[in-house]
């Protein structure tokens, strides 16, 4: 430990306001009073609170029952939980060096911590005997669904190997929880040492608002009066879209593409090649063939095979659609006198060049109607049509930066339900993406606990006293992450592991999928895209056009997700020997399914957060597209009752998927839902692929 975190952790409890009663309005973290050297010793002592917990339950003489063996592990590690909470929702919205620091150490700390209780041999017999015994305890559903997800979670960290292959499996688990944390270090390492000034002259094709954001991060970043490109996915896309400096597009392209992979301190090539190794070793330990089956099996796929089938069915129709359209693409290259081969930094240049041709609409030309104010306001209004409930912004909780804001959500008798709260701007102490988290969960185990659900997006910045304009694409992310958010706050269960988005991985984005719905309905935006200076509504003529542009470069989408979907399966059914060579192993599994030259993959290895920086994903990035067949023949339920806020669907909606959390399996839910298991063609039909183009 180095001296800076030893002098932390010397630091007395009595100042730790981690460690003492929250006296802010319901209980939210004080974050101004909250210091980088404040983490240790609460983790310590959350630690040492947790396993003399564990402990308790381990040993208890009495015959091993639900409430004091189940329900005293739910009971356990509020501390715990408390403390993570606000770690982690600081490491990736607002870090800096030293809490950066702080995460390596904790990241051990946290493995080292859980590996011992995981695999607790007296622990899991009582678990196992109740689970063995489970139906003479006259359970609740909800119950029986905790008992099962229990018992799978101890069996599959290892409880049940020998003592030689739990000591294994723990230092596998370290390791890995170190790996995980050097490669997400890594790509902010990357993202926040790159900037790319915009001179006047760089500047050809870029809107107002663009420009207007390059400033804000320019002085973000101390460089006031000039303007900057950042690797932001919220920057690289729309300015591959508009920018018409063709050398501009491929110096951006090939840095936002190469993060994580330069050959410098923050490389993550070889952080890849040891965690694929581990991970095949720890499915092995555990009687798997490989990790990917290992994973699998605890989800709504089940097996490697059925993911691939579902990802060849979408590939086939997608790949035929995209080298149509580059076909169409390099023709009006040749139109307008270029002399060049289309490259992966024209694409999306010239898509949207054809959009503008073909469907007369451009994103420029709808972005003044889609302020971020305005967005919020929307989502806000068709959660409470939907469920009921109302919103109003509150200004005295404790945020970790300015920028974010608080709103009170209450249900429908107007009683407290939840704080939401959104993180919207890109900035250089937070990572790449978007995202939903909690610092509290719902759960009514010891009365009512309501939760503190999180947004967290990377929209560009407005100039001073501009609001924040956004993209089609940026709108739609909002509209995501708030499905998302909803899972969490609409959720009402009594236990906390079975809380909210506690659920499959390949179920997890029905909900936000779903949400996504909403954003791009006529009647929603007629009421909430308002130009921002005037005031006035989307007009019928441009509305129209947006509609008809939406399933546009569908093919180019489909391809960029699938091959990353495909590549993460790869990574995980083959050997790890096969991919020692993560460049090698890359070009050649891109070889093998045809990728056009054209695309890139939209998440290149070494900077897939979503599989390596942890294993959330890890063989589940194909989830998108999983939970997109439920979510695009879930919303066809609206549809058909001819009212897209249709109370009985709606209810049916809330009962079924955003409140019951993890409390009953992911396939009843959807078929309590729809009356029916999905039909997998609404998504190609919903990305307008179910009639292509042959390819060449």
């Amino acid at each position: 430990m180095s001296e800076n975190l030893q002098t932390a952790a010397a630091a007395p409890a009595s100042a730790n306001p981690l460690l003492t009663p929250w006296q802010t309005p319901f209980e939210t973290p004080p974050f101004a009073a909250i210091a980088p050297e404040h983490f240790l010793p609460a983790f310590e002592q959350a630690f040492a609170d947790h396993s003399a917990e564990v402990a308790a339950i381990t040993h208890d003489p009495s015959a091993p029952d639900f409430a004091n063996t189940i329900t005293a592990l739910e009971r356990a590690g509020k501390l715990l939980s408390r403390v993570a909470a606000v770690f982690y929702d600081l490491v990736s919205a607002h870090s800096n060096p030293a809490l950066l620091e702080v995460d390596k150490e904790v990241s051990l700390r946290m493995a080292r911590h859980w590996n011992p209780i995981m695999m607790n041999a007296v622990l899991f017999g009582r678990i196992a005997l109740l689970h063995h015994n489970r139906a003479t305890f006259g359970l609740t559903g909800e119950q029986m669904r905790l008992l099962e997800r229990t018992y799978t979670r101890f069996h599959r960290a290892g409880a049940g190997l020998d003592e030689a292959a739990k000591k294994r499996m723990a230092k596998i688990n370290e390791r890995l929880a170190h790996l995980g944390t050097t490669f997400s270090h890594h790509l902010l390492g990357d993202e926040q040492q790159w900037a790319m000034e915009l001179g006047e002259g760089d500047r050809e094709g870029l809107s107002d608002s663009f420009v207007a954001a390059a400033k804000a991060a320019a002085e973000e970043r101390g460089m006031a009066g000039k303007a900057v490109m950042t690797l932001s996915r919220s920057f690289v896309e729309p300015f591959l879209k508009s920018s018409s400096r063709r050398d501009l597009r491929e110096k951006v392209f090939k840095a936002f593409t190469a993060r994580g992979d330069n050959t410098n301190d923050n490389d993550n090539n070889e952080t890849i090649v040891e965690i694929l190794s581990l991970r095949e070793e720890s499915a092995k330990l555990l009687g798997f063939p490989t990790f990917a089956a290992y994973r699998l099996e605890d989800s709504m796929a089940k097996t490697p095979e059925a993911v691939r089938g579902l990802l060849e069915r979408v590939w086939k129709p997608a790949r035929a659609r995209a080298l149509a359209d580059r076909d169409a693409l390099q023709a009006l290259v040749a139109e307008e006198g270029g002399n060049f081969a289309l490259a992966p930094w024209d694409w999306r240049y010239y898509a949207e060049r054809l959009r503008q041709a073909k469907a007369n609409f451009d994103d420029a030309a709808i972005k003044p109607y889609l302020a971020l104010d305005h967005m919020i306001e929307a989502a806000f209004d068709c959660a409470t049509r939907l469920f009921g409930v109302t919103f109003s912004e509150r200004k005295d909780i404790p945020v970790w930066h300015p920028d974010v804001r608080v709103w009170e959500v209450r249900d429908s008798a107007g009683r407290h339900k939840a704080l939401f709260y959104g993180d919207y701007f890109a900035r250089s102490s937070k990572r790449s993406g978007a995202w939903m988290t909690s610092l509290r969960d719902q759960q009514k185990l010891d009365g009512e606990i309501a939760p503190l659900v999180i947004n967290v997006c990377n929209f560009s910045k407005g100039a001073e006293g501009e609001p924040s304009l956004l993209s089609p694409d940026d709108a739609r992310t909002l509209f995501h992450e708030f499905g998302h958010g909803l899972h969490g706050m609409m959720s009402d269960v009594t236990y906390p592991s079975l809380s909210g988005t506690s659920v499959f991985t390949d179920f997890v984005e029905l909900p936000s999928q779903l949400y996504e719905h909403w954003q791009e309905q006529p009647q929603v935006l007629r009421q909430f895209a308002r130009h921002y200076q005037t005031g006035e509504p989307l007009p019928d003529d441009l509305l129209k056009r947006f509609i008809a542009a939406r399933k546009f470069n569908q093919g180019f989408a489909t391809v960029e997700f699938v091959s990353s979907a495909l590549i993460d399966l790869e990574f995980h059914t083959q050997p790890a020997a096969a991919s020692r060579d993560v460049r090698a192993f890359e070009r050649q599994e891109l070889e093998k399914i045809g990728m056009p030259a054209e695309i890139s993959l939209r998440h290149r290895p070494q900077q897939f957060g979503h599989i390596f920086s942890g294993d959330h994903y890890a063989s589940g990035y194909y989830s998108y597209m999983w939970s997109e067949v439920m979510d695009a023949d879930a919303f066809g339920a609206f549809e058909e009752a001819g009212n897209i806020f249709d109370p009985a669907t709606a209810k049916r909606l809330l009962d079924d998927i955003y409140a019951s959390g993890g409390s009953r399996d992911p396939e009843d839910a959807y078929v309590a839902f729809r009356g029916r298991e999905p039909e997998p063609d609404a998504l190609l039909r919903r990305r307008g692929l179910l009639e292509t183009p042959e390819a060449a």
